[in-house]
């Protein structure tokens, strides 16, 4: 019985050293996200920030169903705190005229290397009809 007991502790111990992609780090992942308003020809319209709109986080890349998301505050901002080191996946929706669900996502695949490290994804652009 001691010898189950101990097992078990020692699997938990080696299981809890091993950190996945996911919250619980000190790492982030931020950027801006702009919208191109387009004419029905496809010209640019006007750029701008889009506010409230979704961006979505896939922990590691051996899956297709996000994680977690967040909406850009008023000037298009995003961040996605507390994650661990690893391979992340954030990505968006456009519009999309030729595409059967009428949008299209935008993938932005990137690695947190080291504790405390912010990925800045710069400016996603996204087009709007």
């Amino acid at each position: 019985m001691k010898n189950i007991f101990l097992l078990v502790i020692i699997g938990l111990v080696i299981t809890s050293c091993t950190k996945e992609e996911g919250q619980g780090g000190s790492g982030s992942i931020k950027g801006f996200v702009y919208e191109y308003k387009l004419n029905i020809l496809g010209d640019t319209i006007s750029r701008y920030a889009a506010a409230d709109q979704d961006v979505f986080i896939i922990y590691g890349n051996d899956h297709t169903f996000y994680d977690d998301n967040i909406k850009t505050s008023y000037d298009g901002s995003f961040k996605f705190p507390y994650l661990q080191k690893g391979k992340y996946i954030v990505f968006v929706y456009e519009d999309c005229a030729t595409c059967l669900s009428g949008k299209k996502e935008i993938l932005r695949t990137i690695e947190i290397t080291k504790k405390k490290q912010t990925v800045d994804l710069d400016t996603i652009d996204i087009r709007k009809i």
